[in-house]
């Protein structure tokens, strides 16, 4: 703490010339966050952002604005309630404290079940697909379950169905469906789990049950593909989870879960508040909180589309040559254009796949899509002139390899980097 205060306004423009370093949000091709919304959006943020939701007692307007929230995501999501019955689910911060209560619940029951029978019930394990985010990884190690994980293989980035199945046992707690990978978009095919599983179940009489981890898909399926059946038209699907803050259009941190009946969340894992004489049933972690573009990229005839058509809107791309330069590269250098655009390595047994991945929002407009394609066009052609690390070429006369213009660019950055970060006294993550 300093030793004496410094006058707001110059405090405010302390911060704000370092929040000037962050990226621009519209331009951060790697979110799948909701980077703008309707400015009536922002004054209901603005007139409610003092409350403090958890005090469900001081606040029930919120409250029964988010038990509405439920009852509609729950009937979009095909649970079969009559006209006035209540849907089970509840509003977190987003899809991984979701995925915890989901897990959790799951646990629980399957636990409470092994007791009833007098069976062990001390080794659950979940099955997923080695394409799932890293908060069911979390969950795992959290909760000490064990986390099975159907490999991907080349051309084929989700979790296949009939290797899931085969991975399923006595002490697997549910098996989870991601409808819209991170990787590439596309959606696992859930109706496809639940047959195959139904079978197994039917053969074992285990009651091995479905989660869909729906945080990208969950507000695209319904609207673009409503013949898909993915939700609680299947029986095995037990829950679902969503994110407000992706495609359900509005900022950071909201994000749903819901389950097909009260049945299938433990009575034990609820906490019950009074508030006005009547009874809120409340289960969370948290506690305080407040165009495409793919057509243009094939016409450069660079990249092989990676993504489906099918799944979440969101385009990865591969280099079809990677003999002068790779992914990283490229989105190193659309940086300098204010682009940021992730490259990554798909997962066991894929990992030697690199993609390039585009989200595309809400504020995603054709004219930015038309943009980011002749800026791609420009770092490709750029890249092209420059000497290729493997060339030998690129060695001088004692031997020593050259630094190209890129790598020193590099330096100068990351020194750059260094500082900023030298000066910053705390993180936020």
């Amino acid at each position: 703490m300093p030793e004496s205060s410094i006058p707001k306004e110059a405090a405010y423009q302390i911060i704000n010339d370092e929040l000037m370093l962050d990226g621009n949000p519209r331009l951060n091709l790697a979110s799948f966050v909701t980077t703008w919304t309707e400015p009536e959006c922002d004054k209901l943020i603005m007139a409610a952002i003092n409350k403090n939701y958890v005090d469900m007692d001081e606040y029930p307007v919120t409250t029964e604005l988010q038990n509405r929230c439920v009852n509609m995501i729950a009937r979009l999501f095909n649970a079969a309630l009559e006209k006035s019955e209540p849907a089970i689910g509840v509003g977190i911060v987003g899809s991984s404290e979701a995925i915890m209560l989901a897990g959790l619940a799951f646990k629980r029951r399957w636990q409470n079940k092994r007791k009833a029978q007098g069976l062990p019930h001390d080794k659950p394990n979940i099955v997923t697909g080695a394409n799932v985010q890293v908060c069911w990884e979390k969950f795992a190690r959290y909760f000490e379950v064990e986390l099975k994980e159907v490999k991907l293989r080349e051309g084929y980035y989700v979790m296949d169905p009939t290797k899931a199945v085969e991975m399923v046992d006595e002490n697997t707690i549910c098996v989870a469906a991601i409808l819209g990978s991170t990787l590439d978009g596309e959606f696992e095919d859930v109706k496809l789990l639940n047959g195959l599983l139904l079978e197994k179940n039917k053969q074992t009489g285990w009651e091995t049950p479905i989660h869909v981890d729906a945080a990208s898909g969950g507000f695209i399926a319904p609207f673009l593909y409503p013949e898909l059946e993915w939700d609680f038209r299947l029986p095995l699907v037990k829950s679902i989870n969503a994110s407000g803050h992706k495609y359900g259009l509005v900022y950071a941190g909201i994000g749903w879960v819901i389950w097909r009946t009260k049945e299938d969340l433990p009575e034990e894992l609820i906490f019950h508040i009074n508030y006005l004489g009547a009874d809120q049933p409340t289960f969370t972690l948290n506690f305080s909180k407040g165009d495409d573009p793919s057509e243009g990229l094939e016409k450069t005839g660079r990249f092989t589309i990676v993504s489906k058509d099918n799944g979440v809107p969101l385009v990865a791309f591969s280099l079809k040559d990677r003999s002068k330069h790779n992914e990283f590269e490229v989105s190193e250098t659309l940086r300098r254009f204010g682009w940021i655009v992730p490259a990554y390595t798909m997962p066991a047994d894929a990992q030697h796949v690199t993609v390039l991945r585009v989200v595309v929002r809400e504020d995603f407009s054709r004219t930015l899509g038309e943009r980011l394609v002749l800026d791609v066009t420009k770092v490709l052609n750029e890249l092209d002139h420059l000497p290729s690390k493997t060339n030998n070429d690129a060695k001088g006369k004692n031997g020593a390899v050259k630094k190209t213009a890129l790598e020193r660019q590099r330096e100068i950055t990351d020194v750059w980097k260094k500082f900023v970060m030298a000066r910053k006294t705390s993180k936020v993550c």
